[in-house]
């Protein structure tokens, strides 16, 4: 019990260390989970041969992952990315497997010892992909979905690469297979235990796929009919602790009945997931399983970083880091030229490359197999798995590549020349996304001529199509805005969510234009008081006035009156409006708002005047509301 305490200890503290500071540092959790179980593991020694069989149950985080990415597809939406799927899915797998296969045999290896290598080596990280790609929001991009469609066409794929690795067993490797299995002990006796728990075993081909079907139909079908029932029933126990519980039984029961019918159990859960996407249950399951995701997928990128043999690595260093860049640049060459024939931008093309170029977790699945087959040599098996964990040990270091070197440069590449503005107008609006587009709808709806500028030529060219006269240019260069009439238009929009670009533009415009009205979109509050010190008349914060009018709708959700619940929201911005003014004053930019003792104080006193003013109790609200709503004119303020 000791020792378990101890490996608990051990793992919890790797993680809780190394993580929040490899976030800190711009390199991402995954990266940090690899770093802790580096120093865990070969550095320190803390961790030693319990990490396999951890990594087993660690594991069992993919499914979920998987599961929770099946909750946000409807499955229109999975038939809609059939083409990707089996398109880029399928080529990137069979090409893959081809080169690899074609440079293993230029190594002189036989075929079918090949043919397994490049079946291992045609997977890619579906735990680290994904993870990474939501946390940085680049899930929902075409390279982000083009890389999960070809991530689960992969796990689909370790099905027949199963069913395959057994016929290419070499004999002079059968017997020395036989005795490294026989003295393997209690982990040989697991697999042999587990592998008798099979509903397919004995069966011929087309029996086995006839169960393979039947358990495919009865998780989607189960996940139909039965789970609603079962759920309302749990639901109406009202113990989020039961609700837990069926939520993970759910899945495991699905792994569980994979596995049996020797199918992915990642597939399974990730079916059930799309045939639950509409579920009125959704939501929870997703809010109930999270956290064991999480915690599971740190435990395998750990478990990865301490199953390194640094002793094996250091001795043939050369080698597996030669075959390792060798691996990622064979596997980036071959998702570089599937992007291009599959007519990706730039961006989703290098996104899509470096994603997918290393091997994954499955790699560890089949290189056991095929020593436990006698397919591979167990000596190359083990430089083998030393490459799988060195590629996946540097994606990170490619989504870093990606995001600080290749990006920058690709947008400076792609950069066209300004338009040439060849009409001026009474305003000037700088960015035409969601926010500027609505603005200037308004406007021109009422007659007045704008001039829009933007730096996404995507979006220009789209507006063009629709009739929309816009310009393709960077509003915080001088010049450029001096261009669109900023001597004569009455007003500027700043409507781009560059923070730091936005200030510039109305810095700019106050100093050329101390009378003109500008109206700014803020990303937050010490955006306002920044753009607010650059001389914007007018500054929206982007969600201020979505929440306000969904406090309104909850207060009538409670029972107040309409015109009640806009009365008393009215007091709330008129407060907030003459808050943000005060604060100002007192913000500095080189403190944090915390560190700032006279700002909290003042926050403090505004909040306490704010929550006066709401309060029904409150001898000035109903005043103060009444005179908001009485005609211009008639109000007993006006006229002091």
């Amino acid at each position: 019990m000791t020792g378990l305490l101890f490996q608990v200890f051990v793992y919890l503290c790797a993680a809780v260390v190394a993580v929040p500071l490899a976030k800190r540092l711009g390199l991402g959790s995954v990266l940090g989970y690899l770093i802790a179980g580096i120093v865990i593991g070969p550095l320190l020694g803390l961790v030693g041969s319990e990490t396999q069989g951890i990594q087993h149950i660690a594991e069992f985080g993919v499914v979920m992952m998987l599961f929770l990415v099946g909750l946000e597809l409807e499955p229109r939406s999975l038939w809609n990315m059939r083409g990707r799927l089996l398109g880029l899915g399928g080529l990137q797998v069979a090409v893959t497997i081809v080169l690899v296969m074609a440079a293993s045999m230029a190594l002189g290896q036989p075929w079918t010892v090949s043919l397994a290598i490049g079946l291992v080596f045609s997977l890619s990280s579906t735990a680290i992909v994904l993870q990474t790609l939501n946390e940085k929001g680049l899930m929902k991009s075409v390279g982000g979905q083009s890389g999960f469609s070809v991530l689960l066409f992969q796990d689909i794929a370790v099905i027949p690469m199963l069913a395959l690795i057994p016929l290419l067993a070499l004999p002079e490797l059968m017997n020395h297979t036989s005795d490294v299995v026989a003295g393997a002990g209690a982990g040989a006796d697991a697999g042999h235990h587990g592998a008798e728990m099979s509903l397919v075993a004995g069966l011929v081909g087309w029996q086995i796929a006839l169960v393979n079907i039947a358990a495919v139909a009865a998780v989607v079908a189960g996940g139909h009919f039965l789970t609603r029932p079962l759920f309302r029933y749990i639901a109406a126990a009202k113990l989020r602790e039961i609700f837990t519980a069926a939520a993970l039984l759910l899945v495991v029961a699905i792994a569980f009945l994979m596995t049996l019918v020797g199918l992915s159990p990642a597939l399974g859960t990730f079916l059930a997931g799309v045939v639950l996407a509409n579920s009125e249950f959704r939501h929870e399951l997703e809010s109930d399983i999270e956290p064991f995701k999480g915690l599971l997928l740190g435990l395998f990128f750990i478990t990865v970083g301490a199953g390194i043999n640094f002793t094996l690595l250091f001795d043939n260093l050369w080698i597996v880091l030669g075959l390792t860049i060798g691996l990622i640049l064979l596997k980036a060459a071959v998702l570089f030229c599937l992007s291009v024939l599959f007519s990706m931008r730039w961006a989703d093309r290098w996104l899509f490359t470096l994603a997918l170029a290393q091997a994954g977790e499955f790699g560890f699945v089949l290189l056991s197999f095929t020593t436990k087959n006698a397919v591979i040599p167990p000596q190359i098996a083990d430089l083998l798995l030393l490459v799988v964990a060195l590629s996946m040990l540097l994606t990170p270091a490619l989504f870093i590549l990606f995001d600080r070197v290749i990006l920058p440069r690709l947008d400076q590449g792609q950069q066209r020349p300004a338009d040439e503005i060849t009409e001026h107008g009474t305003a000037i609006i700088a960015g035409i996304g969601r926010f500027g587009q609505v603005i200037n709808r308004v406007l021109k709806g009422n007659g007045y001529q704008t001039v829009v500028l933007d730096v996404s030529a995507d979006m220009i060219d789209m507006f063009r199509k629709f009739g929309i006269q816009t310009y393709y240019g960077d509003a915080s260069r001088p010049d450029l805005l001096d261009s669109a009439g900023l001597e004569d238009a009455k007003l500027l929009v700043v409507a781009i969510d560059d923070v730091d670009r936005a200030v510039e533009i109305v810095s700019h415009a106050r100093r050329e234009r101390p009378d003109i009205h500008i109206v700014a979109r803020a990303r937050n509050r010490e955006h306002v008081y920044a753009l607010y010190k650059a001389g914007a008349n007018d500054i929206v914060r982007e969600t201020f006035d979505s929440a306000v009018r969904a406090s309104r709708y909850s207060l009538e959700a409670f029972g107040v009156h309409p015109h009640e619940a806009e009365k008393l929201v009215t007091v709330y911005v008129d407060h907030d409006r003459d808050a943000i003014r005060r604060l100002a004053q007192l913000y500095d930019p080189d403190l944090t708002i915390t560190e700032n003792e006279p700002y909290m104080n003042l926050m403090k006193e505004i909040q306490a005047e704010t929550d006066a003013a709401l309060s029904s109790h409150s001898p000035d609200v109903h005043d103060r509301v009444k005179r908001a709503w009485l005609p211009p004119g008639s109000r007993p303020d006006e006229f002091d």
